[in-house]
Parts: structure tokens; C-alpha cells; sequence
């Protein structure tokens, strides 16, 4: 694993939508539906599910507001979403990779190529940056949350399956292979740890540095993408900021 580190920039971009928070529980309601459509209700049954669950209670969306998201799926609503991916290149050569869930293709390719068009990067072809990420389980233990150091946390991390763990000052920050994402992740709850974050992410294999003149239109870019109802994740290979 490189040095990238995740948390600090999940915290900083969680920071920045609390004011967009209905936006991220519309977007949140849109994958559990597909989740819960395609792999059952039951999240004991549907990991798929389970995952989006989790992550949605990380983003404190209501309970209320998941049950309803499952509920329409079980009523048989005929309302479909396809999983499309984007690939292109923000202000300063810095690679970003976007996933969206989409009822209508050629208004989210439209609208996705505007974003990039207006704020200084440009569109790809499929298979243009993907390359240069890796899919990951990735889950966050608060270090505020546990009395276990360093070296009790690699081992447990080891015995779970886990890939690489990274440590900061605030946060144990946990990879692991996609297919073992689920089993390191009930591993670690069952031995008693309480998870900041778990999902499944994109991770890039080398980080580009935004230069300080194109900062502007690189944040603009990310902001404009995060807005657009149809993405639903937006993964950049910008070097973390000191």
C-alpha cells in the first residue's frame, strides 16, 4: 500500500455535504433499493445490502428512511438504476474515477461531461484511469474508541484477513481484499471493535500533487460531480493535502 490515507479526506469531504445531507440520503436510499432489488431484503442474507446499511447509519440517514428504501424494493417497484462508470482527468493531471447509478445514461454521460468541461479536466475513455486504482474493503477504527495500541490492532487485523493497516493519531485504518471485506469486517465487530467507517472503495496506486493554481478548479470539479443526483462515488488520485 502506498502512504495514501483515506480518513482524513472522508472526514473533510462528510465535513462539507452535512449541508447537502438530503442529497446524500436520496443518493444513499438509491443504492440500498438496487441492493435490496437485486440480493433480497434480508441483510443477513445479502451482504451487498448489509454493506449499504452500514455505510448509510456512518452517514446517520434515519432508520426510517432505510426501512423505506428496502420496503420499495419488496413492493416490486419497476423503477431501475445502471451502474455506469466515468473516467477522465481533473485540473493538473489528476486522475478521477466515478461511479453513478442512473435511470437515464445519456442525461448523466451529459451531465458528467459538463462538470469536467466547465472546471478545467476532461472526460476519458472506459479503461483510461482505472488502471491506476485498486478495489479495496476499507474500514476505520476511531482510535478514540479502543484501548488496543498499535501492535494489538496488527494482530488482530492479521487474524481477521486483513491486508495492511495504517495508523495516524486519530484512526486505525484498516484495507483488505474486496472478497474478504465482509469476513475481516464481522471479525473485527466480534472481537469488540466499534467501526468508524467500513466500505468498499477505490484506492489509487500512486498520488498526483494538485498544483496550488489549479486547487481551485480541482474543487470545483469534485463539487459539481458530488452534486449531480446520479454519482454516487467519486474517487481521486490527488495527493493528500499536509
Amino acid at each position: 500500500m502506498s502512504g495514501h490515507s483515506k480518513w482524513h479526506n472522508i472526514q473533510g469531504r462528510k465535513n462539507a455535504q452535512d449541508a447537502k445531507r438530503g442529497k446524500v440520503f436520496q443518493k444513499l436510499s438509491r443504492e440500498i433499493y438496487m441492493a435490496a432489488k437485486s440480493g433480497g431484503p434480508d441483510p443477513d442474507g445479502n451482504p451487498t445490502l448489509r454493506m449499504v446499511i452500514d455505510k448509510a447509519r456512518s452517514n446517520n440517514m434515519p432508520k426510517d428512511n432505510i426501512k423505506r428504501a428496502i420496503k420499495k424494493a419488496e413492493g416490486g417497484s419497476e423503477e431501475h438504476y445502471d451502474e455506469i462508470t466515468y473516467e477522465g482527468y481533473a485540473p493538473g493531471g489528476v486522475a478521477v474515477f466515478v461511479e453513478a447509478l442512473t435511470d437515464n445514461k445519456n442525461r448523466t454521460a451529459s451531465d458528467v461531461r459538463v462538470a469536467f468541461t466547465r472546471n478545467g479536466g476532461s472526460l476519458g475513455a472506459t479503461g483510461s484511469v482505472a488502471y491506476m486504482f485498486d478495489r479495496k474493503g476499507y474500514i476505520v477504527i476511531d482510535r478514540s474508541t479502543t484501548d488496543a495500541d498499535e501492535d494489538q490492532m496488527l494482530l488482530d487485523v492479521m487474524d481477521a484477513g486483513g491486508d495492511d493497516l495504517q495508523t495516524s493519531d486519530d484512526a486505525y485504518e484498516i484495507y483488505t481484499d474486496p472478497k474478504e471485506f465482509a469476513a475481516v469486517r464481522d471479525a473485527l465487530i466480534k472481537d469488540g471493535y466499534k467501526l468508524a467507517d467500513a466500505e468498499l472503495t477505490m484506492i489509487p496506486q500512486n498520488t498526483t500533487p494538485v498544483p496550488a493554481d489549479k486547487k481551485e478548479q480541482f474543487e470545483h470539479l469534485v463539487d459539481a460531480l458530488e452534486d449531480n443526483d446520479d454519482v454516487q462515488n467519486v474517487y481521486t488520485a490527488a495527493a493528500d493535502e499536509d
